[in-house]
């Protein structure tokens, strides 16, 4: 049974992550330079000039890579329960592991098919 006591370490940890972070951005305000120009104050988006509105649309394929993205990058975030307990009851988890693969295979090969990942 768990107590309370155990998550102390996980508070501990939290705040000391907090407080570098915070600590980080706090120096950087303080002891750093303030020399603001015309040049700094404009507006800078990826090297490019600002022109235009920027309520321009996109291609929907932008918005399906990054949605592609997100969900592989989440699955694969279940790998890890599988890999930390592998040991325990491998057969059971090995089988357990290609089925969630042959899954994400099948995903993978359909995105292909339908072309999502041609730029062109």
């Amino acid at each position: 049974m768990t107590t309370l006591a155990d998550y102390v370490p996980i508070l501990l940890t939290l705040i000391a992550a907090s407080a570098v972070g915070i600590g980080g951005v706090a120096v950087s305000w303080l002891v750093g330079p303030r020399r603001p120009t015309a040049i700094k104050s404009e507006t800078y988006e990826s090297g490019m000039q600002p022109i235009g509105s920027a309520r321009i649309r996109f291609p929907v394929k932008f918005y399906l890579v990054a949605m592609l993205f997100i969900i592989f990058d989440v699955e694969v975030v279940f790998f890890y329960p599988l890999a930390v307990v592998y040991k325990l009851a491998a057969p059971y988890f090995f089988v357990e592991m290609l089925i969630f693969i042959a899954i994400l295979l099948v995903g993978y090969i359909y995105i292909w098919k339908q072309r999502v990942l041609d730029w062109n």
